[in-house]
């Protein structure tokens, strides 16, 4: 049996230049953070004492004979792709809900990945479990994704990933003054609007309009190195909450599918009450939605949100990994 666990992410900033449609001409460069917050992946042989062959449990539960009547389309594809012959049984669970614009969807893929290798007795690199969670999500699934999510999970940290144009990418993690990370950490808010969405949806549109939005990812990806000064040199850190805020200004413009009414709302709603900047994470639409706030003006801000969810957190350097193993024969 397995058990692996992969973290959610938080992008900053770049989202947008991890598309294959922008960074195979142009390069992309995001900035994000994994954090404590996770998808669990359970994968065990199972025993052929049922009329079933492979048991699936997420909010479903399925059970059948060939892989091929499998509903769940991203299992039925990885299980092929993973070349799994004998019986299995799969749970997910997740910390958070899915389409919610936390990487919730490559987290499941490099999970489920990271789980089936180990249990056929591979140990799998990140680098490989990444490229293979991107193959897997755009060609396989057909989904409208970018590649920042499944390096970022599977890596774990706070990096700043760039993508070259042959479709290869490079880890740089981001390196503090001691104290940095945690006075970030502490300026940052996390509320679920209640909205979710289907990201891909989102996406596709955006992927249409890229030729049309040049000056603009140009400009996010900028946005990534202008962060990272923020952060190494002696600047304010209230001048990565108005970057947030620009950077939001720039996403929305991307696509109308972005942002709605209620979406705005609780947005301005935030920044009356003392918000810096902040944005939706993931393609958009609804889901989570990170906010910087000054800490002192943090009561003030959770005050004309009520009604919101907010999730506390703290960032993570640790990625998709296998926290239990046990070593199990599938029996014929």
């Amino acid at each position: 049996m397995v058990i692996t666990r992969t973290p959610f992410r938080i992008s900053f900033f770049g989202g947008g230049t991890d598309y294959p449609v922008w960074y195979k001409e142009h390069g992309g460069s995001v900035l994000s953070t994994t954090f404590d917050k996770y998808c669990y992946i359970t994968a065990r042989y199972l025993p052929p004492f049922f009329k079933h062959k492979h048991r699936i449990v997420y909010s479903k539960i399925e059970n059948v004979k060939y892989i091929k009547e499998i509903q769940h389309h991203a299992v039925r594809e990885i299980l092929k792709f993973c070349e799994i012959e004998k019986g299995v049984e799969i749970h997910h669970d997740g910390d958070l809900p899915a389409r919610s614009g936390l990487g919730s969807s490559s987290a499941f893929t490099v999970g489920l990945v990271h789980s089936l290798c180990a249990l056929k007795g591979v140990m799998i690199a990140k680098d490989r479990l990444a490229k293979d969670a991107i193959y897997l999500e755009r060609e396989v699934l057909n989904e409208n994704v970018g590649s920042q999510d499944q390096v970022a999970v599977a890596y774990g940290g706070f990096n700043k990933i760039t993508f070259d144009a042959d479709g290869g990418f490079k880890i740089d993690p981001i390196t503090l003054k001691e104290g940095k990370i945690q006075q970030l950490k502490d300026h940052m808010m996390l509320f679920f609007t209640g909205v979710p969405r289907f990201a891909s949806e989102i996406a596709a549109q955006q992927i249409d309009n890229t030729p049309n939005k040049k000056k603009e990812l140009n400009i996010m990806k900028e946005m990534v190195e202008e962060a990272i000064r923020i952060l190494n040199e002696n600047r304010d850190l209230l001048e990565f909450g108005k970057l947030l805020r620009e950077s939001w200004r720039l996403k929305i413009s991307l696509s109308e599918k972005i942002s709605n009414p209620q979406i705005d709302n609780i947005y301005d709603r935030a920044l009356r009450a003392g918000a810096i900047g902040g944005k939706l994470l993931g393609a958009g639409g609804g889901g989570f939605i990170l906010l910087f706030v000054p800490p002192q003006t943090q009561p003030k801000v959770r005050k004309a949100l009520k009604g919101l969810l907010e999730v506390k957190f703290a960032f993570e350097n640790t990625g998709s990994h296998i926290i239990y193993y046990a070593r199990q024969e599938a029996v014929e």
